[in-house]
């Protein structure tokens, strides 16, 4: 497997722990986007894309927060006094994807690593433009009045990375 693209996207404020967002392609054919670029208390590090975890409500069925007391859609108080005095911290988030072993750990953390330093660098530049916004589409060719979106496909005839533009009417 080899990492054959980079990009980065560099966050406004250099304050913030977030410091930028990065898409990594392996052997030019597998993307996975959203990995995070965060400033730790031992240095910087790659987090890998996630999602929020939730919990469903006994009653309805409706998914809610993890933390939440009562359920958003019918109310129903949640016995979730088992969460609070446990000693284990809580998950709130899963990883989508993540590396198996430490060696593709560091395989993939010493590759984005070393291209948000480039970036910073290239940030710099006063013609600088951020590589990581022109994926799959043109964005600059959209005007005030145009959404982007990527609807569900009824077949497998549509590949994926067609997406589609649609005007939206002024009311």
């Amino acid at each position: 497997m080899e990492i054959t693209e980079v990009r980065i996207k560099l966050m406004d404020d250099p304050s913030e722990r977030l410091k930028a967002f990065c898409s990594i392609t392996f052997d030019g054919c597998f993307v996975v986007r959203d990995m995070k670029i965060i400033e730790g208390a031992n240095g910087t590090f790659v987090a890998m894309p996630s999602r929020k975890l939730s919990v469903h409500c006994s009653k309805c069925h409706t998914k809610n927060p993890v933390r939440a007391n009562y359920c958003n859609q019918c109310g129903c108080k949640f016995n979730n006094a088992a969460l609070r005095y446990d000693r284990m911290r809580i998950k709130l988030y899963a990883d989508i994807a993540h590396p198996i072993n430490s060696e593709c750990r560091e395989m993939l953390q010493n590759a984005i690593i070393h291209a948000f330093e480039e970036e910073k660098v290239r940030a710099l530049q006063p013609d600088y433009v951020s590589s990581y916004d022109d994926y799959d589409f043109p964005y600059s060719d959209l005007d005030e009045h145009d959404v982007y979106f990527d609807p569900p496909h009824p077949s497998s005839a549509i590949p994926h990375h067609s997406n589609r533009v649609a005007r939206v009417e002024q009311v």
